[in-house]
């Protein structure tokens, strides 16, 4: 039995043009010992992978069992190099997509800021000095961390005047619950900076609601989310009882409003809020913003304690406005 000859290819047999190329490569023919063109035809790099095919004939055996008047031999492979090669060039113009991306994003802010240091800071430079050396806030704000509802933007709160948390639904946890950022952020601005309005501030539309009134009663302990929404539950109960027979996008819109009240009345529990509020040297005050009609609705809470024993902890307001 005749053995094949190695073939060997040419060092220009591979191309780097983009249309096909056909080279010759040369093997020995075991009968005549003439040396015989093999046709190598490469396909285009734009297919990613180089696939070689490879034709010969032969009237010979090949093996016990092969007869091969007409043997076509077909050998394929990925090209590692111009894959990865390819792979690292496209990752790498994603990540410089993406780069440029936040690069214009912060350019633009950037311009903002310069636009604020230009126009603001310059304008009222003396303000922004006096602020160096301290802060006096009248207000302190707790507000949800939804990116439609910026208190300072609807409000018009200028820098100084307001002592602003945003958490999930804007919810004030009872002091029972134990420490969080936002009874934190309560005791130094009332017992530091001595504020003289907290204003709870809701709004419409408030994923945070919205997950508090569909969760189960049983409360998942993995996820944050429900644990945190959870200090809502005596408005869930209060907005399922008087509005059961609501659609369920209607009762949320219920409890958005009932869970400003149960905030301010949690409030209350701390003894050092409670006591200012019962001196008048400290007012606590209910907000609604309906970013769809773009409506404010406010309120505050008329602090008589006995009159909310008997209630069972339902509010008296005063002072209830509607601006549109």
């Amino acid at each position: 039995m005749a053995d094949l000859a190695p073939t060997s290819v040419l060092n220009d047999s591979i191309s780097n043009s983009s249309s096909s190329d056909t080279r010759q490569i040369f093997g020995s023919n075991p009968k005549s010992g003439k040396v015989q063109p093999t046709q190598l035809r490469l396909l285009t790099t734009s297919e990613r992978c180089l696939q070689y095919k490879i034709t010969t004939t032969c009237n010979h055996r090949i093996g016990p069992k092969s007869n091969c008047p007409g043997l076509t031999v077909k050998a394929s492979r990925e090209s590692l190099g111009i894959t990865e090669q390819h792979k690292n060039k496209n990752n790498k113009l994603e990540r410089v997509a993406e780069t440029d991306d936040r690069s214009e994003l912060f350019e633009d802010m950037k311009q903002r800021f310069l636009d604020f240091k230009k126009h603001k800071y310059m304008g009222n430079l003396e303000h922004y000095q006096n602020l160096a050396k301290g802060q006096a806030p009248k207000f302190m704000v707790i507000s949800c961390a939804d990116s439609r509802v910026c208190p300072s933007t609807i409000l018009g709160f200028q820098p100084g005047e307001a002592f602003i948390v945003r958490n999930i639904a804007n919810l004030v946890p009872p002091l029972e619950s134990g420490p969080s950022e936002t009874n934190a952020a309560l005791e130094f601005s009332v017992n530091f900076l001595k504020i003289e309005n907290i204003l709870v501030v809701g709004h419409s539309c408030c994923g945070g609601i919205r997950a508090l009134m569909g969760m189960d009663d049983e409360v998942d302990k993995s996820s944050f989310i429900q644990n945190w929404v959870v200090v809502g539950k005596d408005a869930r109960s209060w907005t399922k009882a008087a509005a059961s027979k609501l659609s369920f996008d209607e009762q949320c819109k219920h409890c958005e409003k009932e869970s400003i009240n149960r905030s301010l009345l949690n409030l209350l529990t701390y003894p050092w809020i409670e006591e200012k509020v019962k001196k008048g040297v400290l007012a606590v005050h209910g907000g609604y913003y309906d970013f769809v009609e773009c409506t404010f609705e406010k309120w505050t809470l008329d602090y008589k304690e006995d009159n909310l024993k008997e209630k069972h902890g339902r509010i008296s307001v005063k002072n209830h406005l509607f601006w549109c």
